[in-house]
């Protein structure tokens, strides 16, 4: 037979083998990947044993197909683990990672060098091996391993953030590892010599190098796929790739981390990928990923763990004295780790605090696995190193990785279930229990209506709904046996939490629908997310200040504000604008449809009293926002009906779509026709989605025909003084002129208004289109004497103090007018009290700056 043959039958063999352990490992109550080492171990040896019978046909036959497997430990780690980091970092939501990057970089960094040297040194000390030999294998085992700890905490359903810390220790302590054991076995093999500082320049190196290689090819692969859209088959190759070609090339090429380089470019495509990938692929991209991911854990532990009877044979009672050293050294560092320095690290404010029941879980579940299989295996494949090392790096890197997967694994959720982080909080329990009693409720209900409907006996459906009838009635009995009742507050904050993330998702939902652009969604999936932290911080104060960004305006646009105040450059403000027009639109719709959900879904779960405050907060933050929307539909009321319409146009073509598809399944059309209705679709949604150039109206002749004093002019008087006029655009709350400062420029108003605010006056002045300030500096040569701010979008044509010297000798009319107006304001003659509306003259009122 073959030798392809062979291979083919050892995986599909494999691949057979592993289809059934998920269930077993369920109805065994031990982790999947405990099941997995126990049957690689059997494998390796039967393989040892029965390799060579012949009697059993197929089955010997799968056996020697797995003797053949001769993979080595780069093999291992080129083949399975950028599948199984990438499935991994892929899913991990990036803003928790940052949350407790302190904990996690301490455990991924400062854990493995105090491990490493804490196993090296205690060996050293009781064995007859050198140092660096003993530093080799603490390297090895400084590693936890992500298939092992990874797979074991999903399985147990471990609290959120001691999960995450966990996996982000695992995902990031493998470059920290690796690197110390590249340098310890080069001393070793006489190929290289350094310290603690060569150590550290090789860490830093290939941790720093890996995340900029990482994300540098997370987002070549973010700009590379989006020409790909709605060809799921093509995007999601794309990502695969992705993976393997970062760990070559940082690997490889580079000469960097090739795992914290996978971890870094599934960051990336994990958070910005989501708006660059088609949203109808992404669903399938994560299943096609979990699949992945499965078959390279099991795969990974199964082929490495074939190995561990070879590597097991040499072991004597020598062995165990040193094994029981290496597991009290490396738990004993790991334990001064986590209860010494990380209460440090949160004591300065570099973390948050982590409770003594998540530190015990996290020292007990310090699990190894086929990472520091495969790094033991590289020792024994290494030329120049004694045979005795050899030995003594594969028996004690293989017991102890045994140890923690056998003893540690096994007893982790007994470990879980004792110090109480399987237990839901009362907030949850009290939660749980609400949402139960409304989904009981709606469920008893539909049940009564189905056996009216399908005509059933009243004793049939009497029994079924006593039962609910039962269960609502212990529910209640624990809600008021509770010894703390959700509070109003606690039930808001709750509420906020469910708000806000249901807002995130719309905003994601809404651009899988092409209604939003990827640029908003992008933007508002942000806010949203740091909205969203600030309420679990804060509660209700935490969104009332994280609502703001929604509304004010962003340092880009204040800096393109600043460009085309000092330079006349328009396009970046009218571009900024333009996305400003989107994002009010956007969280309008998406705060309509939220305010509903809280009085229809909310209130039965929450209480009427806490939903009222809700919805008060909702529809606060939805007139804000409609306010900041009428004042741009107001300046750019034809730019407005131009997004209204592209909206629509979106929405239309959703439409369309969904009747062709039904029309096609119908078999009323062709997939022929469906497909050149689709390219039909494809063109008009291009043309749809390119934002649509806004108009500034800055246009001189326009502005300057607004300006009452400037009508009646010759035409080309009125283009001599067009030349000396700049056009500006300010933006509400902007402050235009402030007291005290030098008059550099005087003012006239095309559109818009200001407020002028006069010390000693109780309101401020109002100037609207027509009028004109800051000629009083001008003419004083004094400081200012009043704050000038915009109201709404104001159009001002600024005249600078050069050309206002000019412009008052060549004009003797207009100069008597602005000197006129000037004195009246320098000296106001009160009004009336019975005359109102002098005393709404904005040009008597008081002084203008």
């Amino acid at each position: 037979m073959h030798n392809v043959v062979f291979y083919v039958l050892g995986v599909a063999g494999l691949l057979a083998l592993i289809s059934f352990l998920p269930p077993l490992a369920k109805r065994l109550g031990v982790p999947y990947t405990v099941l997995l080492a126990v049957v690689g171990v059997v494998l390796g040896g039967t393989v040892q044993i029965g390799a060579g019978m012949d009697s059993l046909g197929p089955v010997s036959d799968f056996f020697r197909s797995l003797s053949g497997f001769d993979l080595s430990s780069e093999a291992l780690l080129y083949l399975f683990l950028p599948i199984l980091l990438f499935e991994t970092a892929l899913v991990v939501n990036v803003r928790h990672l940052l949350e407790d990057i302190g904990p996690i970089l301490l455990l991924a960094v400062v854990a493995v060098f105090i491990c490493t040297f804490a196993v090296g040194y205690a060996l050293w000390m009781v064995s007859g091996f050198s140092l660096v030999s003993c530093l080799l294998l603490g390297a090895i085992l400084a590693t936890t391993d992500p298939a092992a700890v990874i797979g074991i905490f999903r399985e147990l359903g471990a609290p959120r953030r001691l999960t995450m810390l966990v996996e982000g220790e695992s995902l990031l302590n493998d470059a920290a590892a690796i690197a110390l054991f590249a340098l310890l076995l080069a001393m070793i093999t006489n190929h290289g010599a350094g310290g603690a500082m060569v150590a550290a320049g090789l860490f830093l190196k290939n941790f720093i190098g890996g995340m900029v290689v990482g994300y540098v090819c997370g987002r070549i692969l973010c700009l590379l796929v989006m020409p790909m859209h709605e060809q799921p088959m093509a995007e999601i190759t794309l990502t695969v790739a992705l993976a393997y070609l970062t760990f070559v090339l940082a690997e490889h090429y580079v000469g960097v981390s090739g795992v914290v380089a996978v971890v870094a470019a599934a960051l990336v495509v994990g958070s910005v990928g989501r708006t660059r990938i088609s949203p109808a692929t992404w669903g399938a991209l994560e299943d096609v990923w979990k699949q992945l991911g499965f078959w390279a854990n099991s795969l990974i532990f199964l082929l490495a763990a074939l190995v561990v009877p070879e590597s097991l044979k040499n072991m004597g009672w020598e062995h165990l004295g040193l094994l029981v050293v290496v597991i009290l050294a490396a738990f004993g560092a790991r334990a001064a780790t986590l209860f010494g320095l990380l209460p440090i690290l949160s004591g300065v404010g570099l973390a948050h605090r982590v409770s003594g029941s998540y530190m015990t879980v996290m020292t007990w579940g310090g699990l190894r696995g086929a990472v520091s299989l495969a790094l033991a295996l590289a020792v024994t494949e290494k030329t120049g190193i004694p045979d005795r090392v050899q030995d003594f790096v594969a028996v004690l890197a293989t017991g102890f990785v045994f140890f923690t997967l056998f003893v540690n694994g096994t007893t982790l959720r007994w470990l879980i279930g004792v110090l109480g982080l399987d237990k839901l909080t009362p907030v949850e329990a009290a939660m749980r229990n609400r949402a139960l009693a409304l989904s009981l409720t709606s469920v008893s209900e539909r049940l009564s209506s189905a056996a009216r409907k399908y005509r059933l006996d009243e004793a049939a459906s009497t029994s079924l709904l006593n039962q609910y009838k039962e269960r609502l009635d212990a529910i209640d009995r624990e809600g008021s046996g509770a010894a703390s009742p959700l509070s109003t507050d606690e039930r808001v904050t709750i509420g906020l939490v469910i708000l806000v993330s249901r807002e995130e998702e719309l905003y994601y939902l809404h651009f899988g629908e092409g209604i939003i652009s990827r640029r908003v969604a992008e933007l508002l999936g942000g806010r949203t997310a740091g909205m969203l932290d600030a309420v679990r911080t804060h509660g209700r104060n935490g969104y009332r200040a994280a609502e703001t960004p929604f509304i004010a305006f962003s340092r880009w646009m204040r800096f393109a504000s600043w460009l085309h105040r000092r330079f006349g450059l328009h396009k970046p403000l009218a571009r900024r604008l333009a996305m400003r027009f989107e994002v009010l639109m956007g969280v309008r719709l998406v705060l309509g449809e939220l305010i509903p959900f809280c009085e229809e879904r909310l209130s039965r779960v929450l209480g009427a009293d806490a939903t009222t405050e809700l919805c008060g907060l909702m529809a606060v933050r939805l007139d804000e926002v409609e306010q900041a929307l009428t004042a741009l539909k107001l300046q750019y009321p034809d730019y407005s009906l131009v997004l209204q319409n592209r909206y629509l146009g979106r929405a239309a073509l959703r439409m369309e779509e969904a009747d062709y598809r039904l029309l096609h399944s119908e078999s009323i059309i062709t997939q022929e026709v469906l497909n050149a209705l689709k390219g039909d679709l494809d063109e008009r949604r291009r043309l749809l989605d390119a934002t649509p150039q806004l108009d500034l109206k800055l246009e001189l002749p326009e502005l300057v025909s607004r300006v009452p004093i400037f009508s009646g002019l010759a035409p080309d008087r009125l283009e001599a003084i067009a030349k000396l006029l700049k056009p500006r655009l300010v933006l509400p709350g902007e402050m235009i002129v402030r007291r005290g400062e030098r008059g550099e420029a005087m003012f006239f108003v095309a559109s818009g208004a200001v407020h002028v605010l006069v010390p000693g006056l109780d309101e401020p002045v109002k100037l609207g289109t027509g009028d004109f300030f800051g000629e009083m500096a001008l003419l004083s040569r004094k400081p200012r004497n009043a704050d000038v701010r915009a109201i709404g979008y104001c159009q001002l044509l600024q005249l600078d103090e050069r050309d206002f010297r000019r412009f008052l000798q060549k004009d003797p009319d207009l100069r008597a007018h602005i000197q006129e107006v000037a004195e009246a304001r320098r000296f106001p003659t009160p009004p009336p009290v019975e005359d109102e509306a002098k005393a709404d003259d904005p040009q008597t009122a008081g002084s203008a700056s």
